[in-house]
């Protein structure tokens, strides 16, 4: 297991280390996030993953990595790390110009007003096993009793550079559902299913499903298509009926809904105001909309219902066709074929009945890259890891300014005062010059005069 771990890590590193700076790879800060597969794990084994990464990457790699920067992160902060590098592609953590979108937060302090900034996008992700939300709370959250369990899933954090200001906090909703991914769903229903089936044979003594002669008649697979499902040695017949409005009817069960929220149980849904939020979906969001339905962007949910109503009541041999034909998207297979009418049925429940989400609501995008570029939580890890790095960043470059306006005024100061002491020199040297000439023209003039008075005395003595 220690071997296959580096052996994973090995080439990511080796990237890293090419692509930065040499003389950098000392300051630079590693980070080893875990996610899903390994929370997976016995607590015992990750830890001694971990350790072995730590001991391991130091032996080969000067980055700045220490037993801090390793570690399995949960679900909750991976869909945190998630709405941080989608909102950070779109720029909404900018502050805000006149034009912008905004939302007024409140920051927790009794004395300070509320925060006037740019509104931030919320994400949905519809993968296969699993089904993420995280969105913004701009305002405070009074729990009851028997909402206490929602606190834990609110996550307020800090992406300023100061710890001190409030403009850059954000309280962020986040939670997971498991077993609520598009193929998990799936396989949750056909469970379902064949116990239905075997219930109803066993005790009505009916053969309905337990031939090709008498299949089920599935509402949520397309008109025409055979299938079987095989569980503990017992198989059910299926055949499509396409039937939109009955197959949501048959998926709404599933999400488990308790006063009004998903989940056994019932999950806290932190409020969202519809009027002035946006969110992107991601994952099966897109594929349902633009794998066959090609409706990829902006999600309305009239025309998105009258589509996929429409691709269930199609004829399985003409589905099958349109793919030989290249008339869906290039990612689009047998297997989305067979499971568009489910999936589609499944994503509108999950939006309209799980989260609440108005039928005209027109604020959601579904969408896989964002600006050319695929946005993952890793994006949002690093950002949130080295949030504070631009403060220290800010205090070394006003240190080295402060420290090269002051080498400046030395020098200035310096030059200034060594001119000073040349002119000084220059003019000692000119008045000791002056003073010379002074003295010489002074006796220069007596020797005159007394070769003058030699003169005179000489021609009085003559004869």
């Amino acid at each position: 297991l220690r071997d296959f771990n580096y052996d994973y890590l090995h080439p990511l590193l080796s990237f890293a280390a090419a692509h930065v700076p040499q003389n950098k790879h000392k300051e630079t800060p590693l980070y080893i996030l875990c996610t899903a597969g390994m929370r997976l794990l016995p607590e015992s084994q990750q830890t001694a993953i971990l350790d072995d990464v730590v001991t391991d990457v130091p032996l080969e790699f000067d980055f700045l990595f220490s037993r801090s920067h390793a570690e399995v992160i949960s679900g909750k902060q991976e869909g945190v790390y998630a709405w941080i590098g989608i909102n950070f592609v779109l720029g909404r953590f900018d502050h805000a110009d006149e034009e912008d979108a905004t939302v007024e937060v409140t920051t927790g302090s009794q004395n300070q007003q509320p925060i006037s900034r740019r509104r931030t996008v919320g994400i949905m992700d519809m993968g296969g096993a699993s089904l993420q939300i995280a969105y913004e709370v701009p305002g405070a959250i009074s729990f009851n009793s028997p909402e206490e369990a929602g606190k834990c899933m609110l996550a307020e954090f800090n992406l300023g550079c100061d710890v001190d200001h409030t403009q850059h906090v954000y309280r962020v909703y986040v939670t997971t559902f498991l077993g609520f991914g598009g193929n998990m769903a799936r396989q949750r229903y056909e469970d379902q299913l064949v116990n239905n089936t075997l219930a109803k044979n066993r005790f009505l003594s009916t053969q309905m499903g337990l031939s090709e002669d008498k299949p089920y008649m599935d509402p949520c697979l397309p008109v025409g298509l055979s299938d079987a499902i095989v569980r503990d040695n017992h198989t059910v017949f299926l055949r499509g009926e396409g039937d939109w409005a009955r197959c949501k009817d048959a998926v709404r069960p599933f999400l488990g809904l308790h006063n009004g929220t998903m989940s056994p149980g019932g999950v806290y849904q932190a409020p969202i105001n519809f009027s002035n939020s946006e969110f992107y979906g991601f994952s099966e969001f897109y594929y349902c909309m633009e794998d066959v339905l090609r409706m990829k962007g902006q999600y309305d949910s009239d025309k998105y219902s009258r589509a996929a109503a429409e691709y269930c009541s199609t004829q399985w041999s003409t589905l099958k066709q349109r793919l030989d034909n290249k008339l869906f998207s290039q990612q689009a297979d047998m297997g989305r074929l067979k499971y568009q009418c489910f999936k589609s049925a499944w994503m509108y429940e999950v939006l309209h009945s799980g989260f609440r989400f108005p039928t005209d609501y027109q604020s959601l995008k579904t969408a896989q890259l964002v600006y050319d570029k695929e946005v993952q939580w890793t994006l949002g890890a690093i950002l949130y890891k080295t949030r504070f790095l631009p403060l220290r960043d800010l205090q070394q470059e006003t240190l080295r300014q402060n420290h090269s306006g002051w080498l400046r005024s030395s020098f200035v100061y310096n030059h200034h005062l060594f001119s000073l002491c040349i002119l000084v020199v220059v003019l000692a040297i000119l008045l000791y010059i002056l003073r010379l000439r002074r003295i010489h023209q002074r006796e220069q003039r007596q020797a005159e005069a007394l070769n003058l008075l030699w003169a005179e005395e000489g021609e009085a003595l003559l004869p």
